[in-house]
């Protein structure tokens, strides 16, 4: 006897199953490699070297490489977003730290951290077009929708440095709290968000005005930004050993919901269904998964030390 309709409810399941399966990449930072973790078992499956001290990771644009950061060795190491396998090296991308593209695509801007520099390239080709200075300790960056300027907060000087991207130039600096890391702009091209690591908020700054308008509290070392994908929220990972991510509504300017998540958490990523968060814990080395629908630590994944990044191509939308 024939079951059709059973043969295909397990065609639905495998399809399933396999849509949901992928590779995700970790950035282990003092092993200098990535680790590659199935989404599916939560099981890391191996790894690879990267390069000299390695710090932060991206997706490109379209979603097809992950670029490794390598300060040390002044290269960008591509990987295959689906495969992980190496794809090419960039060389002569001195001290990169913090990467980002433009919203046109146009530019590419890395932060050198520790030469208190941000260095602009064309994004068609990685063509150096200027160096501008940026005291002090670079770290992350931030674009208004048009691409105009590139918004980089400076750790050790407790400021956020604005730069045009058509002169190249610096425009202004502002001051914020402590320790500014992680930045992010609301999809109203309105206000910045600050994560403060040096104490428990988000600074949100009018960026037009050049003035603060609120603080958000948060937890101990507000540091990163990751967009949940709805236009609405963001989520902020605070980076203690005990650790939280805390859910921001950036319309309201408000905390809306915590999740404890130890072992520093830094940089995230979120599934395309928005059912998980997967985090790097710096302290722990681990990827923690969070399950959004419950609001709590779901998983603990072993990696390498001190991971710093993670990236899977079916996330959800980056605003």
């Amino acid at each position: 006897m024939k079951f059709p309709h059973l043969a295909g409810l397990l065609l639905f399941t495998l399809l399933s199953l396999s849509a949901r399966a992928e590779t995700a990449i970790v950035l282990n930072s003092v092993d200098e490699n990535i680790s590659f973790i199935d989404t599916q078992t939560y099981k890391e499956t191996g790894r690879a070297p990267a390069c000299k001290e390695p710090h932060h990771l991206m997706a490109t644009p379209d979603d097809s490489s992950v670029i490794v950061a390598c300060a040390i060795s002044n290269e960008l190491v591509f990987f295959d977003a689906k495969t992980g396998k190496e794809q090419k090296r960039i060389k002569n991308i001195s001290d990169p730290y913090q990467l980002g593209f433009s919203p046109d695509n146009k530019w590419f801007v890395a932060n050198s951290l520790r030469l208190d520099r941000v260095d602009i390239y064309k994004a068609a080709d990685f063509t150096l077009v200027a160096r501008v200075p940026a005291a002090s300790t670079p770290s992350h960056m931030a674009f208004d929708k048009a691409s105009q300027f590139v918004f980089i907060t400076l750790q050790d000087s407790n400021e956020v440095l604005a730069i045009d991207l058509k002169t190249q130039q610096p425009l202004w600096k502002v001051p914020v709290g402590p320790t500014p890391a992680g930045i992010h702009m609301t999809p109203d091209d309105k206000y910045l968000l600050v994560g403060i690591m040096g104490a428990n908020y988000v600074e949100v700054i009018d960026w037009r005005a050049r003035k603060t308008i609120k603080k958000i509290i948060t937890d101990k070392a507000a540091h990163n930004f990751l967009p949940r994908g709805d236009g609405r929220h963001v989520f902020v990972s605070n980076r203690t050993v005990q650790g939280s991510i805390s859910l921001v509504d950036m319309k309201t300017l408000t905390e809306v919901e915590k999740y404890d998540v130890p072992g520093g958490p830094d940089d995230m990523e979120i599934r395309a269904d928005g059912k998980e968060l997967w985090a790097t814990a710096r302290f722990a080395r681990k990827v923690q998964v969070v399950d959004l629908d419950q609001k709590k630590l779901a998983r603990s994944i072993p990696v390498g030390r001190s991971p710093h990044g993670v990236s899977f191509i079916n996330h959800a939308g980056r605003q």
